[in-house]
């Protein structure tokens, strides 16, 4: 899939080195084809890992995707330039008139505090209530899913003994549904969170089916109005060097941190970490795309009422 972004991003040139198909503004405006609009509405603080993440994720179908980077008005970020906020990224003001094929929302290191007391929190709202009028399929990641069944459904997180950290394996529970579509029946994902959402409570709420699970992480993967809402607790999204850099980061600060499960050769953080998820995470995305995107979203996106 040609991914479309601006000419100047940084991840442009790093994809382009990966050999992923990114087309730039010039060639796509070009082709007498309707791209498809993603927003990506970007809560983590290393802004530009997550991009590069997120957007590798998304390259493996035909489509060409155009991809909107959203940022929220009541955070400021300080882990990214402004240069680079203010280069790429747009307030959700700015777009809150259109309308999207798909919209992603990602994790943000603010689990361990209460939903009403993030200082975005009421933007995040007006956001998730947006995306019901304004998107075809939203796509939550980890606290972004969290979050999401907080606001759509009620569910309550529940704080974690210790921080769920590294490589989990999960089993498929829903073959059947598009979305898990080509995957094995058990399969790697990435955690890495100090909160749930216990599955009974999932489980209790007859709109939400749950697609994935595992015995040690917990539920991994749920869809509710027949994929409007997709929530992933986990990162699949992550590269194979991400776990690591948080390690070393919280090491580093001396905050309490085992060692990431299932991560390094023999426990060895000074090995390089073995890649066990991409191929699953590479269907996940490119399923979401083409079954709950793609193949649903109407061709006059501004005019068809969802």
């Amino acid at each position: 899939m040609p991914i479309r972004v601006q000419n100047e991003l940084p991840a442009k040139e790093i994809l382009e080195r990966e050999n992923i198909f990114v087309m730039d503004e010039y060639r796509a405006v070009h082709q007498d084809i309707r791209p498809i609009q993603i927003g990506l509405l970007n809560l983590m603080p290393l802004k530009q890992d997550t991009e590069l993440q997120i957007l590798r994720s998304m390259s493996n179908t035909p489509l060409q995707v155009d991809v909107t980077f959203v940022n929220v008005s009541s955070h400021e970020s300080k882990n990214t330039a402004t240069s680079h906020l203010n280069q790429f990224y747009v307030p959700f003001e700015e777009i809150k008139e259109k309308k999207f094929d798909g919209f992603i929302i990602t994790g943000a290191p603010v689990e361990q505090i209460e939903f009403e007391e993030v200082d975005y929190w009421d933007e995040l709202k007006e956001i998730m209530e947006w995306t019901k009028t304004h998107v075809t399929s939203t796509f939550h990641i980890c606290w972004g899913a969290q979050a999401g069944l907080y606001y759509h459904y009620g569910l309550e997180k529940v704080q974690l003994e210790q921080k769920l950290f590294g490589i989990f394996e999960h089993r498929v529970k829903n073959r059947k549904i598009p979305l898990v579509r080509g995957f094995d029946d058990y399969f790697m994902a990435p955690h890495s969170r100090h909160t749930t959402i216990p599955k009974d409570q999932i489980e209790s709420d007859e709109r939400l089916t749950i697609l994935a699970e595992s015995e040690e992480a917990g539920v991994f993967l749920v869809m509710a109005e027949d994929g409007r809402q997709i929530f992933v607790m986990g990162h699949p999204e992550y590269d194979r060097m991400t776990l690591h850099t948080e390690y070393m980061r919280d090491k580093e600060k001396g905050l309490p941190i085992a060692l990431p499960k299932n991560y390094y050769p023999e426990d060895d953080c000074e090995r390089r970490p073995v890649l066990s998820w991409r191929s699953h995470a590479n269907d996940l995305y490119t399923n979401w795309l083409n079954y709950y995107v793609y193949q649903i979203t109407p061709y006059d996106l501004m005019g068809t009422p969802f």
